[in-house]
């Protein structure tokens, strides 16, 4: 999920579906802005991934936009 926050700006919000339970959590949120290299964002996405369940550190949540939108450590 994409973003804009300005015309300088865009945020991707890296979302996780639980297969499972078909509940959604942010894995995630990647701020773009001019000089920003995504290959690092791209890297660190994975780590993390591998790290730890994204569930556990943001909670799930029904809807996409209700896991954007809940106070998160994303």
């Amino acid at each position: 999920m994409w973003e804009r926050k300005d015309g300088h700006t865009v945020v991707r919000y890296r979302c996780i579906e639980a297969l499972d339970t078909g509940k959604y959590s942010v894995q995630s949120a990647d701020f773009y802005n001019a000089g920003k290299k995504s290959r690092e964002l791209d890297d660190q996405f994975i780590e993390l991934l591998m790290e730890q369940d994204p569930a556990k550190r943001a909670g799930q949540h029904d809807t996409i936009e209700a896991a954007i939108a809940a106070p998160s450590n994303y």
